[in-house]
Formats: structure tokens, C-alpha cells, sequence
């Protein structure tokens, strides 16, 4: 895969995440789950899928973009 089309495919990854960040839909929503409301949850469900890409981010492409050959170890 080249360099372009790893730094197309993060960013699609990364805006999608953004998008996801406020849960609009859930604004009006009164649903309480285990005592706190549903968007809170969303909120631990979203902290976590972003700690996990960018983890696996970190670990297999740190320096794409900025670093010439893309962020693969050599």
C-alpha cells in the first residue's frame, strides 16, 4: 500500500472518530444506564476506541507523513 493511500485511509479513521466525538443524537435521549446517563457511556465506548487507534496508530505508523518511506520500522 503507499504512502498516500495509508495517509487517505488515517485520516478517513481520524475524521470518523471526530464525527463521532458529541453524540448529537443522544442530546434528548433521558435513558440512564447503571446510574448515569447514555451519552456518559457513549463517552467511555468513544475514549476507548480512540485510545485503541491511536495506539495501534502509534505503533504502526508514527512518522507517516512527516517521515520519508512512510512510519514503518526498519
Amino acid at each position: 500500500m503507499t504512502e498516500r493511500v495509508q495517509i487517505f485511509l488515517w485520516g478517513v479513521v481520524a475524521f470518523t472518530l471526530i464525527a463521532l466525538a458529541v453524540p448529537w443524537f443522544m442530546w434528548r435521549s433521558g435513558t440512564v444506564v447503571a446510574g448515569l446517563p447514555i451519552w456518559i457511556w457513549w463517552h467511555v465506548g468513544w475514549l476507548a476506541l480512540a485510545s485503541v487507534v491511536f495506539y495501534v496508530f502509534t505503533q504502526r505508523e508514527w512518522g507517516l507523513g512527516v517521515e520519508r518511506g512512510g512510519g514503518h520500522r526498519g
